[in-house]
């Protein structure tokens, strides 16, 4: 590892600990030319999980998209913005933990509707009728129907 003070190779490691949530290592570097230190991060290299859109064209999984789609679904409802974090990370856990290098957006979909159901029907309402395309009142009266009758 080269030193980003001085260029030289030659650096030791001098403190090593896992970091966010042992997904990477943080090591401590100090140089041994210009003694100065410095941190790096050592994370394990994957291939990008693709998303197969509905019209069967593919895209690298970006987080962001499901965060964004459960911010609009929980606009002015109570739910904190801890829940809607710990919501990104189940479903992203699910999905990873599938392990495979491709997964259908509806899978994706269905995942962020059953949380939204557990958290606040409103909110899950509001992301299935964008997510399910509703084309008029009896379809979003029929899924109320649904969880009216859970």
């Amino acid at each position: 590892m080269k030193c980003p003070f001085c260029n030289e190779a030659d650096t030791k490691v001098i403190d090593s600990r896992p970091a966010d949530d042992n997904s990477s290592i943080r090591r401590r570097r100090q140089c041994e030319k210009c003694g100065k230190r410095f941190t790096t991060y050592e994370k394990l290299e994957t291939m990008p999980l693709m998303v197969i859109k509905k019209d069967n064209s593919r895209e690298v999984y970006d987080r962001s998209k499901i965060e964004s789609g459960i911010l609009h679904s929980c606009h002015k409802r109570p739910v904190s913005s801890q829940q809607i974090a710990a919501m990104v990370d189940e479903i992203e856990t699910q999905v990873f933990n599938r392990e495979e290098k491709e997964v259908e957006s509806t899978v994706i979909g269905e995942l962020v509707m059953k949380k939204l159901q557990e958290v606040d029907e409103v909110a899950y309402v509001r992301f299935a009728s964008v997510y399910r395309e509703f084309k008029d009142v009896n379809t979003f009266m029929e899924e109320i129907g649904k969880l009216l009758k859970k």
